[in-house]
């Protein structure tokens, strides 16, 4: 089927860049083994954990079908407002101990606590999805749907094979149609160099085109970057690539002030502040 096609293709996307890392970190650490005097022993413990990262990425993956299946699911549910999400794997949720934890979830809670009101969320996000693919699977679903609240995070996967012409012919046409309240994120920090040349490009576009249309930017950028790179050993999921709860719980920031100032419109004139 499509999406397990796809699906495959945003594993492959997320094993190049996890191995990205990998080598990165692997150069700096074979660096500090090498002046302690134990180069072998960091050797071995390399390779034994670039095992256990195929292992966990493999684990990662089996899960994509059952967040995939939860948010169908619970897209049924029926509320006064409705919150249509467009992503990849991190609007699933994917590293998070169940996807509501998934930024998505944390941001579903806060807007019902803050409107007071119950809410539909349809998460339109597909684990894997470059700018291109949610261009092709995404937009004809969105455009059938009249939201109240929408957030875009969407681009991560283009950088491991980074196409930054291909980039900007797919922002222009997500953003083309939506509607001027949405919430547009930038890609996050990915703390090593080789990747933040690329993030910083495909930043400059999105600002740029989000600009032109009137959409607000949610700095996720450097809502991540503030976290530092020993974020990695504590905000970031088994595979290296996608967050855990913590990292979730750091994206949902990031959007937090902007959600809230978006919502305000929304809270039933009773329950606004006097």
């Amino acid at each position: 089927m499509p999406q397990q096609s796809q699906a495959g293709r945003g594993y492959s996307r997320r094993v190049t860049i996890a191995n990205q890392n990998l080598r990165s970190f692997a150069v700096a650490a074979g660096a500090v083994a090498t002046a302690a005097g134990i180069g072998v022993a960091a050797l071995v413990n390399f390779r034994n954990f670039k095992g256990r990262l195929a292992e966990s990425a493999a684990m990662l993956n089996e899960t994509l079908p059952v967040h995939s299946l939860w948010w169908r699911t619970h897209a049924k549910v029926k509320g006064e407002l409705l919150y249509v999400a467009i992503g990849d794997s991190a609007a699933q949720g994917i590293g998070a101990s169940s996807p509501d934890r998934s930024y998505v979830g944390l941001l579903a809670d806060h807007i019902r606590l803050a409107t007071g009101r119950t809410m539909r969320v349809v998460n339109l996000s597909v684990s894997g999805a470059t700018v291109e693919l949610a261009v092709r699977d995404q937009l004809p679903r969105f455009v059938k749907l009249s939201p109240d609240i929408v957030t875009v995070a969407i681009g991560a996967n283009d950088i491991a094979l980074w196409d930054p012409v291909r980039f900007e012919s797919g922002i222009r046409e997500i953003f083309a149609v939506l509607p001027e309240h949405t919430l547009v994120a930038d890609l996050p920090c990915f703390h090593l160099p080789a990747n933040e040349r690329k993030v910083a490009v495909a930043n400059q576009i999105l600002r740029a085109v989000a600009a032109e249309h009137g959409l607000a930017v949610v700095p996720l950028h450097a809502t991540t970057k503030r976290q530092g790179l020993r974020s990695i050993a504590t905000h970031v999921a088994e595979d290296l690539f996608h967050p855990n709860d913590r990292g979730y719980r750091v994206w949902a920031e990031a959007f937090l002030p902007a959600v809230s100032a978006d919502v305000a419109r929304l809270i039933p004139q009773e329950l606004a502040p006097q």
